[in-house]
């Protein structure tokens, strides 16, 4: 895994104030490159000749939101796999989740606690060279992993990351429906879902593989931003066999995919 001080940061800040004691954090926590920007534009532009290994960024900036930012460098080749860490007082679910859905590798309020911030580096250094996943009863390559979620860089957020735990073969769908189509034509060995999505949402989908499927035995790990605890207790009464935040640390989900799948 690589070392924080090996990685190479972009700021997006527009607040001299707060770029100052965020820079004052992100240095104390060992980070040795660091770059700063005060709007998305001038980001964007700065990214394209050089890639960062993480953007840390503010939510609202002059030119346009962290969520824009953000969703803009999913759509583009060079940068679509940069990890992604907004910095926010934001509190509203509604405002929050489409950045969730993005793929972001941590999400910290204004004033943050300097231990989540180292966290959140070591989680960066994770993402970009993680170990592989030692399993003891499969080899992990030969493993095949249906994705399901209706956000495309949600699901390519998760692809990468189990791609460099040594996950090889994966199937996608955008719904619980179009993921039992994928169930009745192919064998798989694990199932990694959303919950909100149209047409049939992830509790469904798993009441379905668990009571009427012939496939109920499959292992079914739910990645959600979902915050309502009812919900989430219907979810489990379904048969989900784990539920993860959105955003997660690496380390949760390989400890999760670990007893998952040597169960």
């Amino acid at each position: 895994m690589l070392n924080i001080n090996e990685l190479s940061i972009l700021l997006i800040e527009p607040s001299g104030t707060q770029a100052r004691i965020i820079t004052e954090h992100l240095v104390s926590a060992g980070v040795r490159s660091l770059d700063l920007c005060k709007d998305g534009k001038g980001a964007l532009s700065h990214m394209n000749r050089y890639v960062p290994d993480l953007v840390v960024s503010s939510l609202y900036l002059p030119d346009m939101t962290g969520t824009e930012l953000v969703q803009k460098m999913r759509h583009s080749e060079s940068l679509h796999d940069v990890p992604f860490m907004l910095i926010s007082s934001e509190r509203r679910f509604r405002v929050l989740d489409p950045i969730r859905q993005s793929g972001v590798i941590a999400i910290l309020p204004k004033p943050f606690d300097h231990d989540d911030l180292k966290n959140a580096l070591i989680a960066t250094a994770s993402y970009i060279q993680s170990d592989t996943l030692e399993l003891e009863n499969y080899e992990i390559d030969t493993l095949r992993v249906l994705l399901v979620d209706d956000s495309t860089m949600a699901r390519r957020h998760v692809m990468r990351i189990l791609t460099n735990l040594g996950f090889a073969n994966f199937l996608e769908a955008a719904n619980g429906q179009q993921a039992i189509d994928v169930l009745s034509e192919h064998e798989v060995d694990l199932i990694v879902t959303d919950y909100n999505m149209p047409e049939m949402d992830g509790e469904q989908m798993v009441n379905y593989i668990r009571n009427v499927s012939e496939k109920s035995y499959l292992p079914i790990l739910m990645i959600t931003s979902e915050q309502d605890g009812a919900r989430l207790n219907q979810v489990r009464q379904a048969g989900v066999s784990a539920i993860l935040d959105k955003p997660f640390e690496i380390k949760d989900i390989q400890n999760m995919l670990y007893h998952l799948l040597n169960g």
